[in-house]
């Protein structure tokens, strides 16, 4: 047994010779060519120069760089009690965009960005971080206004365009801070005009602008900007089974952020035009399976109003409590109305003082009557 393992010994050592010399032979006879071909194998591949950028190409990283540094990445903070400690302690509760509304200092984003936050923190493109105030909020239109105080160096306020000749297929630009990734650039085009979203405490926002451009959480209160770099809309929300970009996100147009936001500025809030009216929606779902008339159902007419001096009557209550139906109005300036929350948005079309004409149900017929709009309270 020694004596064969002895053997086999001796024979793994010639094979480990016969080995290592047949590889010093193959190095030296196919020389420095192989070194060569594995040295080129193992070296970085030559670059392809490339043609200059193409002019679309160009004109949209130009874009970008005059308007990224209007744009902020807006966070905000709650204060919560710790059960156990019963400390009050200061949490993040979410971030948005916005973006430079003015030379003094004012950002505009949507409410929903802000809503429920005790604090809000604007950092600009910059790298610099400025506690913002609260200035006014609409809830009609998602709209906000903060303000904040840049000693200098002051970003430049977003240059403001109009979205009353914004057509479907034009191209748009979004920027934001989607799921917290700052100074984001997506574009695409205006897939659709005058869309209505109707949010969950029945308030209807109207004139949406339509786009395919990726916009996710995060983007909402970042601007929309047409070819030319200018703010035609503001990102609001996106419609999406999974909370992530489908292709359909709608933004307030320009126009309605326009009117509104000086208003906010001016006031701390927005009054919208109104009748003077109250209207009530389980009425009108009840009149409307009663007698089919889908429209607003007033409730009350406040005395001495606008709608007090058209002839608009509330509805009343006989003897049993039995409620006796009033006026129902189904359009405004020809626009159908199928609700309070609609009426409300046709009204936000015009300003106070202007002259609405109303069609309106009474007592099982269909009349026509003028009013003047107030101011809303």
């Amino acid at each position: 047994m020694t004596s064969q393992a002895s053997r086999h010994s001796r024979w793994r050592t010639v094979s480990r010779v016969i080995v290592l010399a047949l590889a010093a032979y193959g190095a030296w006879y196919l020389g420095k060519d192989t070194v060569s071909q594995i040295s080129a194998f193992a070296a970085p591949r030559p670059i392809v120069p490339r043609h200059q950028l193409q002019p679309d190409e160009q004109a949209t990283i130009g874009l970008f760089e005059a308007a990224k540094g209007s744009v902020v990445f807006i966070s905000t903070q709650e204060r919560v009690l710790d059960y156990w400690t019963r400390n009050v302690m200061t949490v993040p509760r979410g971030t948005g965009s916005g973006f430079i509304w003015d030379e003094q200092g004012h950002v505009v984003t949507n409410l929903h960005v802000v809503q429920g936050g005790s604090s809000a923190v604007v950092k600009l493109s910059d790298g610099r971080d400025f506690e913002a105030t609260f200035v006014g909020g609409s809830e009609t239109h998602d709209i906000a206004v903060l303000k904040i105080v840049a000693a200098k160096d002051a970003p430049a306020p977003i240059p403001v365009g109009t979205s009353g000749d914004v057509q479907v297929g034009q191209k748009v630009f979004a920027i934001g801070n989607p799921f917290g990734l700052d100074w984001t650039l997506t574009t695409g085009i205006v897939s659709a005009l005058d869309r209505s979203l109707s949010e969950e405490d029945n308030r209807v926002i109207q004139h949406l602008i339509q786009t395919d451009a990726a916009i996710n959480p995060g983007n909402s209160g970042g601007p929309l900007l047409d070819s030319a770099g200018r703010l035609i809309g503001m990102n609001t929300a996106i419609f999406s089974p999974s909370g992530a970009s489908a292709g359909i996100g709608f933004a307030v147009p320009v126009d309605t952020i326009n009117r509104v936001v000086p208003e906010l500025i001016a006031n701390g809030r927005y009054a919208p035009p109104s009748l003077g009216i109250e209207t009530d929606e389980m009425l009108s779902r009840a009149i409307a399976r009663r007698f089919g008339v889908q429209g607003a159902a007033i409730l009350r007419v406040r005395q001495g109003s606008t709608g007090d001096r058209a002839g608009l009557q509330g509805a009343r209550i006989e003897r049993r409590n039995s409620i006796v139906p009033g006026d129902v109005i189904v359009a405004v300036n020809g626009k159908e109305v199928d609700s309070g929350a609609l009426l409300s948005a046709r009204l936000d079309d015009y300003k106070p003082g202007d002259t609405v004409r109303l069609k309106v149900w009474r007592d099982g017929k269909e009349i026509e009557l003028s009013a003047q709009l107030q101011q809303g309270e």
